[in-house]
Formats: structure tokens, sequence, C-alpha cells
């Protein structure tokens, strides 16, 4: 294979070729899905998500074709995987400016490709335009592969292209899956690979909300996924992923282009540092014994809008995590042994059960059944709720959301969405998701990476993201949305909000506690364009805490080393978490009571914090 650039050209393009240190901190001892996880957490904090329309120029930095028949007097070719012919002259070759928008034969030019299909998640940021996995490709062929998967072509072939890549019916080793498929040239089908396992570990939590099959047409289905958070795709799928990683090793260009993203993304494909993690992950043999059903599942806090469940472990090592079932409908997973279930309705009798499930996605029996009826109404908000929202010149925007819901919130249904107006008609683009968990009384921003506030920066940031949702100029209605459930607004739908919502930014009032889906001005302080203070952190006086709480904190203020809890079953307390204003989470511990009923909270500087004991929050002076 013709490699026409020297490694010395090279290196000065970027300074380093693998992960800075400590990028991977944590990793060392981990294994297969657990593994997984850990670099999804890692890969998923303080990225930067940009806009589709930013990747066009940004292909100049990332997929410039240094390594096959690269010409010195022209630097700006582009690097085509499904056209390039590594052993000899292309047929043809692109710039940046040769994007359009369709074509009906090669070599007209080319537009951006989603390896992974962006009708598997409906388009939605920030999958829609995460650079590792989209790619610029001959349009014609881009048109062709549509979203079918890739794999193994078999004697039936529909299409032949130019460098010998084609598209035939699927011939891949033990799939029921008889329809197309693409099957890139060798050169590059460990690029593919290794960029569709990234896209398994990054969106782990959401996966099971995207499409996939759905029992209905096996034969037909095109998406390789197959509802699994851990896993992922299906058993032929990974295995063709498998062998296409140990096939081609990673290249320099795949090296330099992580390296690329990296710079713009502010995040990393592991799977290129570090190939070796590919079999580590998903080379695993199940043992075919169903799990334990989960024991003593519990209620330990009961509200309005939500209860916090609890239970013991099942005894497998290999149980991946339970599923939680509420009046018999599957709600929820988590991998921990409590969790609370939201989005409940007050004075409502509901009935849970959990079930345990291993790595070989054997489900154990129902747990014992938990019964409650919610109460009437408490002090805790029903949902999370806009608390600021910062329209300043240019680029200037941040939306501030807030938790005071009594409980962390699983944000993975969450969504910003905005309306936008064509030619007099309004319409809401696919929104930008957000994802993770927020402590309760934890606010979070989510920011446009071209601001330039004075208060905050990308850093600060929760969330960072330049999808039509952060581009807002005070016309536009924006609403936060629980799948696709309103929970909040600014502005009103349908019209122009230019009048009451041009050239201001706008704070919560703290006399407000509950979100609205009807915007009223009477609810926020108006300040000038720009206007930023105090954001991401809540003042003590708004920090809501539990005031029928199972748990006393003493003495309070703190004025020794420690603070004492006191409550019954002290010993069955599962995680005590301290979290500062801004909410920052600065001490955990996990069973902290088995012999003690004290934390040590010595190295916390003075100031107010907020203690959560298994979902129950407690708000500490330390002198």
């Amino acid at each position: 294979m013709k490699r026409s650039i020297s490694l010395l050209l090279l290196l000065p393009f970027f300074a380093f070729s693998q992960a800075p240190d400590g990028y991977y901190d944590g990793t060392q001892s981990l294994t297969g899905y657990a593994l997984k996880s850990k670099l999804h957490e890692i890969v998923s904090q303080k990225n930067i998500n940009w806009n589709y329309s930013d990747l066009t120029p940004f292909f100049g930095l990332t997929d410039l074709d240094r390594y096959y028949d690269h010409d010195a007097s022209n630097d700006s070719i582009l690097l085509d995987i499904y056209s390039e012919i590594p052993t000899g002259p292309d047929a043809y070759e692109y710039t940046v400016s040769n994007l359009v928008g369709s074509a009906n034969a090669e070599g007209q030019g080319w537009n951006r490709e989603h390896m992974m299909p962006q009708s598997t998640y409906d388009s939605n940021y920030p999958m829609y335009s995460d650079m590792f996995y989209i790619i610029p490709t001959d349009a014609r062929i881009n048109q062709l592969r549509s979203n079918y998967p890739y794999g193994k072509a078999g004697s039936t072939t529909f299409y032949n292209f130019t460098n010998t890549s084609r598209i035939g019916n699927n011939a891949t080793p033990g799939s029921g899956y008889t329809g197309r498929v693409y099957e890139p040239i060798d050169e590059f089908k460990g690029d593919i690979a290794r960029s569709l396992l990234y896209f398994a570990m990054r969106y782990e939590g959401k996966l099971n909300a995207f499409n996939y099959y759905n029992g209905t047409s096996a034969a037909n289905d095109k998406s390789p996924l197959d509802g699994t958070e851990e896993k992922a795709f299906e058993d032929w799928y990974v295995a063709m992923l498998l062998q296409w990683n140990a096939q081609d090793p990673v290249s320099q260009r795949e090296v330099d282009r992580n390296n690329a993203v990296y710079l713009l993304q502010k995040n990393r494909n592991p799977f290129i540092d570090h190939p070796e993690w590919v079999n580590m992950i998903w080379n695993q043999t199940p043992d075919g014994v169903i799990p334990q059903a989960p024991q003593n599942l519990s209620i330990q806090k009961n509200s309005a809008y939500f209860v916090n469940l609890n239970w013991s472990p099942s005894a497998e090592s290999d149980v991946l995590g339970y599923r939680i079932y509420q009046n018999g409908v599957y709600v929820a997973t988590t991998k921990s042994t409590n969790i609370s279930i939201d989005h409940l309705s007050p004075g409502t009798v509901y009935n849970f059960t959990v079930r345990a499930y291993d790595n070989g996605y054997l489900e154990s029996a129902d747990s014992n059944i938990a019964s409650e009826t919610t109460l009437e109404s408490d002090v805790f908000a029903s949902d999370l709720m806009i608390t600021k929202y910062l329209e300043g010149t240019a680029d200037n925007k941040a939306i501030e959301i807030t938790n005071k819901t009594g409980h962390p919130v699983n944000l993975n249904k969450y969504r910003l969405s905005i309306q936008l107006t064509s030619a007099s008609n309004y319409y809401f683009p696919a929104p930008y998701e957000l994802e993770g968990t927020v402590a309760n009384n934890e606010t979070f921003v989510v920011l446009n990476p071209r601001s330039d506030f004075s208060c905050i920066t990308n850093e600060q940031a929760k969330f960072v993201t330049a999808a039509p949702q952060m581009t807002f100029n005070g016309s536009q209605y924006v609403e936060l949305r629980y799948a696709s459930t309103t929970v909040d607004a600014i502005g009103l739908r349908g019209t122009n909000n230019y009048e009451s919502l041009g050239d201001v930014s706008l704070y919560r009032l703290p006399s407000v506690t509950q979100p609205s889906t009807t915007f009223s001005l009477s609810q926020w302080q108006t300040y000038p364009v720009d206007y930023c203070e105090n954001i991401g952190s809540l003042a003590s006086t708004d920090v809501l805490v539990n005031n029928d709480a199972k748990y006393a904190v003493y003495p309070n203020p703190v004025v020794t080393d420690s603070f004492f809890v006191k409550g019954k079953n002290l010993a069955n307390v599962k995680k005590v978490s301290v979290f500062d204003l801004s909410g920052k989470l600065v001490l955990e511990q996990n069973a902290p009571f088995k012999n003690k009923n004290s934390v040590n909270v010595q190295h916390l500087k003075t100031g107010i914090y907020v203690v959560t004991i298994d979902g129950q929050s407690v708000k500490i002076t330390k002198k």
C-alpha cells in the first residue's frame, strides 16, 4: 500500500500522536463493558458539539489527503475513503469547495457522509454533527449507500464503484439480514469499524432510544443496532467489526485525524489510541445462566413526583445492570442498586419490580413488588427548570437549567428545541439532546462554543453546542422537553417573540419554584444583552432541601473536622455525596455508615454545601 509522504512531514501537523497525559485515567484494570462505560464517561465530558454547517470547512483540517498520491503542490485534496485508490491514481479528486447536494454519477462532487446513518437518531444533535463518524465522500456513492449497513457484499451486485467498493446483497456470516450492504475496500475497513465502535461507546445510555430492529422484519432491517446499551450491535455485526479492526490496523491517517478532531471537539476515539480495547470490551463469552432475581426491593423516599427505589444486588458477577418495571411496563435501566423513578403523578398508586440482566442479556425473574402512593404535594419542583436565558451580541448565547426536584435526574431523554421561521412558516429543527445525570440542587449551563461571555467559558459549561437551539436571537420560541413533552418554555409558539425577548437576558425570579409550559415575563427579571452574572451556580437561598428527610446532619454549622448523621438503618445507606453550590461533586463515599455515623470534611473550604444521602438532600454550612 502506497505511502508517499514521510512521517517527518506529519509530525509538525500536531504535537502529539496519542492521547494527552491523564486522558484515560481510571481505565486501568478495567475490561469488558465496565471499560466501555468508563470510556463513555471520559469521552462524553467537556466536548464541543458544532453545527452541521460548521463541518464543511473543518474537513480541510481533518481530512486532507497526505497519504496517497500526495502532490506537494496541491495540499487541498480531500481524502475520500469511498473513492480512494491506494495503489494508483484516483479516478477523481475533490477540494472542500466541491461540496454538492446530490449527484447522478461518480466524480461530480462530495458531501457529508454519516457512517452511522442519521436516520438512526432522527438527525438529532449532538449525534448529527459528531465528526468521528462523519466524513467527506463522493456524493453519488453516499446517496446509493443510503442507510444500508456495512457488510460483506455477496454474489448479487447492485453497484460497482471505481475503487472496487460495491453495494450487494448481505453475505456477512451469521446474519439474518438479507438486504443490501455497502462493502468498502480493505484499506479502510478498520477505519470504519473503529468509527462505528466509537459511536456505540460515545452514545451509551441513548442507544435503546435510537431506531433499531424491533421484531417486525429481520430480513429487511437495515439497522445493526440491537437495542442494548453495552453490546450495542447485533452479534453478526460485532463479529464483523472485530474482524475488520484486526485485519486493518490503525494507520497514520487515523492517528492524525483523531488528533485533529480532538482539537475541534475536545474528545477522542479511544479505539484509535488503544485498538486493543476493542477485543477487551466486545470479545466476551456469556455463561448462559439466568441471574437470580434481585431481593429486598423497597421504596426509600416517596414524593409527589418521584420515588427512590433500593434493592439488594444479585449475586452473579456477570450481572450488567437492572431493569425497572413500573406497573409492569419497562421504564428505566441502571447499573446501580438504587434509582429515582420520576415523572410520576401526585396521589397515584404505583407498583414497581426490578429484574437483573447479565452480559448474555439473560433476564432474571421479577423481584418482590414495591407498592407506593405518591404524595398529593411536596416542596420539590415537578421537573427541571430553565433559570437563566442569556441573549447577547453575536454568538453570546447561554441557557441555565436547574434541578430542584429533590433527586438526581437522568438527562438522556431531555432535549432543547427551538422554533425557527422559513417563508413565514414556523418549524422545529432536530433538537439538541442532553445526556448524563444532574444532581439535586445542581444547576448547569448550555453554551454556544463561540460565545465570549465574561462570566463563563466553554470549560465551565456542562454542554457546549452550536446546534440551532443555541443560535437564538430573541425572536424564537425555545423550550426544554422531556422526550416529546414540553417541560419549560421561553417565549410563545407560532409568533415572533422579538418585542418581548429581543435584546434582553432573563433571570428566573427566586419565588418561581415550578417549571411552566406557558411563558410569562412576570416570572423573570429582565437584564440587557450580554448581562452575565452568577450563571451556573445557585445562591444559598436557592438551594432546596428535603424538609422531611429521614436523616439529620449535626452539628450544623459544621465547626469540627466531621459532621454526624442520625436516622434509622444508617448501615443500609448506599452513598453520601457532598456538592458545592456550583453543583460540583466535592466528596463521595459508598456505604459510608457501616461502622460509623460521621463523614470527614476536614479538606472542605468554609462555605455552604449540599449533602445528599441516598438521594435525600440537606444543606450544611462548613465553618
